[in-house]
């Protein structure tokens, strides 16, 4: 039997008793990051990078939680787990475990650039590994961060200049802090969303410095806001709370924005190509540094990354898993495949 079998639950390592980003309430979790689709409630205990922790408290309530440092190893009934930096988020992780020479990696979702907030990614070898395809279509190549965090500085001065709000749009834990850490504060004021304010807090918790920003709240100064940013997460698009920053203008930072059409931009003014996943190069250069011939494709374009993977001799097949990536930025199923095949 293998060392990890994909259940209705989540991938489950029998010999240890324990699933990885279940989505149904199991026993004992072991869990990437944060995030609400791979950190979900009712489990009866949680393992997870440490920096995850104070996230997972805030967002899920007083639960049974341990956390552990990268590379740290821990052994439960002869099974060696171990964290590795996954890039994606703050205390983002691949999970490694280990028994009789059987080695998996669950990747969870990962990108290999260095976005200078985050645990840069960590190449983990093994001979099974499992991988998101959120982006995974050749057509997905992104920019450097520094060229787009240059775009969204120089488009926030020019509505500085011209007396408009600027408010971007991105995901309230890991892109919006990103953003945050990237702005060019000589610019102007920087306000937050009360999601991404709370997301800040349990980050400052362990450890995490951002620039100088402060809450919206019913009592802040609406004259405030004129050439100000504003950082929303996409949810906020089209909804009374944002019509109190008139004049403005509305960005969205995703990964969706390399694809031009108005079904994507959702009548954001900006697109920003910004994502915490790995495009398509970083994709293949992930499974080739895993070393790995068997390969588990998850959520995303799981048909087309596949079959590619197939192409270039590897054992690689789908996994259906209820993990979203950006797709909840679109307002995509959770479940759905996008490759129109």
């Amino acid at each position: 039997m293998a060392l990890i079998t994909f259940t209705d639950r989540g991938l489950y390592c029998a010999k240890a008793d324990v699933y990885i980003d279940p989505w149904r309430p199991v026993p004992k979790a072991l869990i990437t990051h944060a995030h609400a689709d791979h950190s979900r409630s009712g489990m009866g205990s949680y393992l997870a990078h440490h920096h995850s922790i104070p996230v997972m408290h805030h967002r899920l309530g007083d639960i049974q939680s341990e956390g552990v440092a990268y590379d740290q190893k821990v052994m439960i009934n002869g099974v060696e787990i171990s964290f590795h930096p996954a890039g994606h988020i703050p205390g983002s992780s691949q999970i490694r475990l280990a028994h009789k020479g059987e080695v998996w990696v669950v990747s969870g979702d990962y990108k290999l650039t260095d976005d200078g907030l985050s645990a840069a990614y960590e190449p983990v070898k093994c001979q099974h590994f499992v991988t998101e395809s959120t982006f995974g279509l050749p057509v997905y190549k992104w920019q450097t961060q520094d060229e787009v965090m240059r775009e969204i500085n120089a488009w926030w001065a020019e509505n500085n200049a011209n007396g408009i709000t600027t408010v971007i749009l991105g995901y309230a834990l890991g892109k919006a802090q990103r953003i945050l850490a990237n702005l060019d504060v000589s610019i102007g004021e920087i306000f937050l969303h009360g999601a991404i304010a709370n997301s800040n807090i349990a980050l400052e918790a362990a450890g995490y410095v951002f620039p100088k920003s402060e809450r919206i709240t019913r009592e802040t100064d609406k004259k405030r806001y004129k050439g100000a940013i504003v950082i929303a997460p996409p949810s906020a698009m089209g909804s009374a709370w944002i019509r109190q920053f008139k004049p403005y203008q509305i960005g969205t930072a995703s990964g969706w924005m390399a694809l031009r059409g108005p079904r994507r931009r959702r009548n954001a003014d900006r697109g920003f190509i910004l994502s915490d996943h790995a495009d398509w190069a970083e994709l293949n250069e992930a499974v080739a540094m895993s070393e790995a011939e068997n390969i588990y494709v998850t959520h995303g374009y799981t048909s087309v990354f596949s079959k590619w993977l197939t192409s270039q001799g590897l054992n690689a097949q789908i996994v259906q898993t209820e993990y979203e990536g950006e797709l909840a930025e679109i307002g995509e199923s959770a479940t759905k495949d996008p490759d129109p095949e």
